[in-house]
């Protein structure tokens, strides 16, 4: 799996598996088939409610296939009950109980909250144990991002955003990107909106290679070193979601694909 190198020297996978809904055994099943096919990043939050099906599922992935915590990266997030610097790091605390780990790769404030910077401290605290090896942001938007570095003493490694074609974020990346902070998308896909998949634009660039519109997105923004997450439950979505380093976009495809971005959000709750 290729990587990016976070602004702490730790390097993360570029494409990974967002398991949101994913849950039950449908869901650890879903997680070990994405293991088993080769995904390294795992992206769960503990507003999911699922931190215990990906550790069941890492756990059976070390029994069944030999894959070692060490080899994969979980990224999780705080969210809303732990908005107090204490309740941080009693968040902290139970996400490594819920995924059964003495570490965390990369963790999260999941939104914006008014205390984020005190949840960021306990973040900061456990970065510097060890217990944490990076630590981040979701959901800033270009004025809260830089009013947060201004404050806080480490600058955050990511910031995850919704980002897929209709809603490109290239300012946010350019601003975050001076900064040393990495992006990551999460719903690339737009959540199917726009009938992206049939999206005419992705569609004539990918009979070029011989790829899908879904496969032209995500590589579009794995070529700007944008981290992606979609999400699937299914075998050959996930094999297909992976299966985008074999071809490169030329600067006219990249051009056409930069004419589809609204700069709306698709998603109506923040």
């Amino acid at each position: 799996m290729n990587e990016v190198t976070l602004n702490n020297g730790v390097k993360m996978p570029i494409l990974g598996l967002g398991i949101y809904q994913l849950l039950g055994i449908k869901g650890r099943e879903a997680i070990e088939e994405a293991i088993n096919i080769g995904y390294t990043l795992i992206d769960t939050a503990q507003m999911y409610n699922n931190e215990h099906i990906l550790a069941d599922a890492i756990k059976s992935s070390k029994e069944n296939l030999g894959i070692k915590r060490e080899d994969l990266f979980i990224t999780t997030k705080l969210f809303s009950p732990s908005r107090s610097y204490k309740l941080a790091k009693e968040g902290i605390k139970e996400s490594l109980n819920n995924l059964r780990t003495d570490y965390i790769d990369l963790m999260l404030i999941h939104e914006p909250y008014r205390e984020a910077l005190d949840m960021y401290g306990a973040l900061e605290e456990a970065y510097n144990e060890g217990i944490i090896r990076s630590i981040g942001i979701s959901n800033f938007n270009i004025d809260e991002y830089l009013s947060f570095i201004d404050k806080c003493d480490i600058i955050p490694s990511v910031n995850q955003v919704e980002t897929h074609i209709f809603h490109q974020q290239k300012e946010l990346w350019e601003v975050m990107k001076e900064h040393g902070t990495l992006m990551n998308a999460w719903s690339p896909f737009a959540a199917g909106k726009n009938n992206i998949f049939q999206n005419e634009v992705l569609l004539s660039i990918g009979t070029k290679y011989g790829k899908t519109a879904a496969q032209v997105s995500l590589r579009y923004f794995v070529e700007r070193g944008i981290v992606v997450i979609p999400k699937s439950s299914n075998k050959e979505r996930l094999k297909e979601n992976i299966d985008i380093f074999d071809f490169e976009l030329s600067d006219e495809d990249i051009c056409r694909i930069e004419k589809l971005d609204t700069k709306k959000s698709l998603f109506g709750w923040y």
